[in-house]
């Protein structure tokens, strides 16, 4: 091969080494903000709820199931006929820098009747109104409620009893404001579970929670009787 056949040749192959490094895709980050954190559940203004709760603002990207593998759980416990189900996480927020063990979750599961209205709740759990019943405390917080789906085959008669959870979120102190907002990211989640799901109304829940929600007296507590 003569001196411009080979020159030829070489110019080819870098033309095709350009074009292939050229389109190597950026290396993906090992950490994502609040708003893309548990399948982006908490884009929007939520993310800065979601900072306050955990306490960070980065997070590890962790591989997990998502909303589409707990909806099969749920699927799956429901079918069952079992009164309850083992819990399954929608995500870990692992906080940038954080120790093993303290993730902020969020996981949900089938729940038994018995468990609305439980009384052996920790101390300092309020109680609202929402879906079932609403509780949270300074590190937790979770909401009970019925679905009635095309996806959970005999829900009309039997509606699937589903429980979002909140847990480990940062000890900011137990000030109302405080465990709304604990509550106020279960919602986001569970509202998210409940569309996916087709539930009925949305399994009742509103499109964002009311800063004014109704506090129910602690179980055991006397009501004073309606004047």
């Amino acid at each position: 091969m003569n001196r411009n056949g080979k020159n030829l040749i070489a110019g080819l192959l870098l033309a095709i080494c350009a074009t292939a490094c050229s389109s190597d895709p950026e290396p993906q980050s090992p950490y994502v903000n609040a708003a893309e954190v548990c399948d982006g559940v908490f884009a929007g203004d939520l993310a800065k709820t979601v900072e306050t709760v955990t306490g960070a603002t980065s997070f590890e990207r962790r591989a997990g199931g998502g909303m589409e593998q707990l909806i099969e759980e749920i699927e799956k416990g429901y079918a069952s006929g079992r009164s309850w189900s083992p819990r399954k996480e929608l995500c870990e927020m692992a906080a940038k820098g954080g120790r093993s063990g303290a993730e902020t979750t969020l996981a949900f599961h089938i729940y038994a009747p018995q468990d609305v209205n439980y009384p052996g709740n920790p101390e300092g759990t309020m109680r609202f109104s929402l879906g079932k019943e609403a509780v949270a405390n300074v590190r937790s917080a979770g909401i009970y409620f019925e679905c009635v789906s095309p996806q959970l085959e005999g829900s009309k008669n039997r509606p699937g009893r589903i429980y979002g959870g909140l847990g480990k979120a940062s000890d900011r102190g137990d000030a109302r404001e405080n465990l709304m907002d604990n509550l106020r990211v279960v919602h986001s989640a569970s509202l998210a579970l409940a569309e996916k799901l087709e539930c009925e109304d949305n399994a009742g829940l509103p499109a964002e929670l009311n800063p004014d929600l109704k506090e129910l007296p602690p179980i055991g507590r006397e009501t004073e009787p309606d004047s």
